[in-house]
């Protein structure tokens, strides 16, 4: 039994989710998101909340009961409130530049490497901290963490693009005798 999947979902005001067979669409006031989900789980939307049951209890539809509840409350908060992730770019002579369809990176390598921007992700760039912002959190997430694949923080001078707030462990260089 899952303990997410059984409170529910209450949708926010000025917020629509419909369900038709196994689509499940959600729009709110910066979007409209839309997911084809499993038949395992039955989804219904009575009154002003979502409620998720399994079909059939089996132990890989109580995991995906926890799991679809999330992805739908993920949706819901996305076009309500939209997801940002910062990331820092750090290093003399590290920069981002962002065009209107692509990031330019120059992170130490003999070229500059380019990544196009996703339809749906905005990319902003300001003195070494780059912003990336959508309504799909699991687009914002995994978009950032392919810029982060770049160029990995290194362990001896932090240098690298690495997420805001993440501590990277230090060594010690080498000692002079």
């Amino acid at each position: 039994m899952s303990r997410i999947g059984k409170k529910g979902i209450e949708i926010p005001a000025k917020t629509e989710v419909k369900v038709n067979g196994n689509v499940v669409n959600v729009k709110g006031s910066l979007g409209e998101l839309s997911r084809d989900f499993k038949r395992e789980i039955k989804i219904e939307v009575i009154g002003n909340r979502v409620e998720l049951k399994p079909v059939k209890q089996t132990l890989e539809n109580n995991a995906l009961w926890g799991t679809f509840t999330s992805h739908i409350k993920n949706m819901i908060d996305g076009v309500n409130t939209g997801y940002t992730k910062r990331l820092l770019v750090e290093g003399i002579g590290y920069k981002a530049d962002v065009g209107p369809n692509e990031i330019v990176f120059k992170v130490g390598f003999s070229h500059p490497v380019k990544m196009s921007i996703p339809k749906g992700i905005k990319a902003l760039s300001d003195k070494g901290v780059l912003v990336i912002s959508g309504i799909d959190k699991e687009l914002v997430s995994s978009f950032a963490s392919s810029l982060k694949a770049i160029k990995k923080p290194e362990p001896y001078k932090g240098k690298g693009i690495r997420f805001e707030g993440e501590v990277i462990r230090r060594k010690e260089g080498k000692k002079t005798a």
